[in-house]
C-alpha cells in the first residue's frame, strides 16, 4: 500500500487507515484479529483507536495483537483522549485528565508510546493552551511521537495549529474529521486551515456512514447500522433526497468503471487535496477486504469532476470565493 506523509512532518502512514470503533462492541476478538492481519498483509500501517472505543476494549484488543500477530514497530498506532461518558459535558480537555487517559491507553495497548496522540474533541470549558500543553508533555516525555486533534472546526484548528507553531511547540501533525461525498462541510474552513498550516487530514466515515456503498438504495438491510436501534439516528441524516442523488451518481460511475460504489466513493476521498489517509471501519474481515481492494483504483478526471459537481456543497457568505464577486 502506498505510504504518505502526515501533514508537514516526517511521519509516513499507509494511505488507508484501519478504524477500530466497533472493536469490543460489534466486533469480537476473532474478527478483530482477522481484520488486523488482513490490513497488515495488505501493507497497511495506520491503526486508529481511542480510549472510549468499546469502553477501552478496542485498545486492549489492539494491544493483544502487537508482536503476537503483527510487529509493533511496523504499525503507526493512533489513539485519542478527551471524550468522556458524561451527557452533561462529553469532553474533558484538562491537562490532568488527558495525561492520565494517555497513561491508561498505554497500559491497555501494552506499549510505552503511541505514534500519534490526538485530542478527541474541543473542550470549551478548558483553556485551549492547557489542552495543547498536554500534547507537548506527551511528546517531551516520550509517550507520543506525534500529536494532532479531532473534531475541531475551522477556527479551533487554526487557533490550535498557530499557537503550536508560534510558540515553537510540537506542531500538529494531523486532524481527524468526517469527510465524504455526502459530507463536504470541512471544505469551507477546516481543510483550508489544515492545508495552510501543513496539517494532514484523516477523514472518518469516508463512506458516508455506509450509505455510499449503495446498500440503502432499496431499503434498510437487516443487520446494517441503519437497521440498528442504537445507530439508526447516525445513518438517517444521509438517507434524504440529496444523498440519494449522490449515491446514484456514485453507482453510475461504478458501473461505468466495472467496480463497486464503495471503491468509487473511497477512491474519491482518498485522493482529495490535503487528505493523508481515510479511516475505514469494518465489522469483519470480508467488509475490510472490500475497502482494501481500492488500492489499485484511480478515478479518471472526468469521473472526479462529475462527482464533485453532483456533491458540491453550497458556500455562502462568508465562505464563498471572494474572487468570483
Amino acid at each position: 500500500m502506498e505510504q504518505r506523509h502526515l501533514g508537514r512532518t516526517g511521519l509516513r502512514v499507509s494511505r488507508l487507515g484501519l478504524g477500530t470503533l466497533t472493536w469490543g462492541r460489534d466486533t469480537d476478538e476473532h474478527d478483530a484479529a482477522e481484520q488486523m492481519k488482513a490490513f497488515w498483509d495488505a501493507g497497511g500501517t495506520l491503526v486508529d483507536t481511542a480510549d472510549v472505543y468499546g469502553g477501552g476494549e478496542a485498545e486492549y484488543l489492539l494491544g493483544k495483537f502487537l508482536d503476537t500477530l503483527v510487529p509493533r514497530h511496523e504499525l503507526v498506532i493512533s489513539t485519542k483522549a478527551g471524550s468522556i461518558p458524561d451527557p452533561d459535558r462529553r469532553t474533558n480537555g484538562s491537562r490532568g485528565h488527558l495525561l492520565a487517559s494517555l497513561d491508561d491507553s498505554l497500559a491497555r495497548l501494552g506499549t510505552d508510546h503511541v505514534d500519534l496522540w490526538q485530542l478527541h474533541s474541543f473542550d470549551p470549558y478548558t483553556p485551549l493552551e492547557e489542552s495543547l500543553q498536554a500534547l507537548d508533555i506527551a511528546v517531551h516525555s516520550g509517550r507520543a511521537r506525534y500529536v494532532g486533534v479531532s473534531g475541531f472546526c475551522g477556527w479551533q484548528l487554526a487557533k490550535a495549529g498557530t499557537w503550536q507553531l508560534a510558540g515553537e511547540r510540537t506542531r500538529l501533525a494531523g486532524t481527524q474529521m468526517e469527510y465524504s461525498l455526502l459530507q463536504r462541510g470541512i471544505e469551507r474552513e477546516v481543510l483550508p486551515a489544515a492545508l495552510d498550516l501543513g496539517i494532514g487530514l484523516l477523514p472518518s466515515s469516508p463512506l458516508g456512514r455506509g450509505v455510499l456503498t449503495g446498500k440503502y438504495r432499496d431499503g434498510t438491510p437487516a443487520g446494517s447500522r441503519g437497521g440498528s436501534e442504537a445507530l439508526a439516528p447516525f445513518v438517517e441524516p444521509y438517507l434524504d433526497e440529496t444523498a440519494s442523488r449522490i449515491v446514484g451518481a456514485v453507482t453510475t460511475a461504478a458501473d461505468g468503471l466495472a467496480t463497486t460504489p464503495l471503491q468509487v466513493a473511497l477512491a474519491w476521498v482518498r485522493d482529495r487535496p490535503g487528505v493523508t489517509a481515510p479511516i475505514v471501519g469494518a465489522r469483519n474481515a470480508r467488509q475490510l477486504a472490500a475497502a482494501l481492494s481500492v488500492e489499485a483504483l484511480s478515478l479518471p478526471d472526468e469521473i472526479c469532476q462529475a462527482l464533485d459537481d453532483v456533491s458540491a456543497p453550497v458556500h455562502r457568505y462568508p465562505d464563498h470565493d471572494w474572487s468570483t464577486l
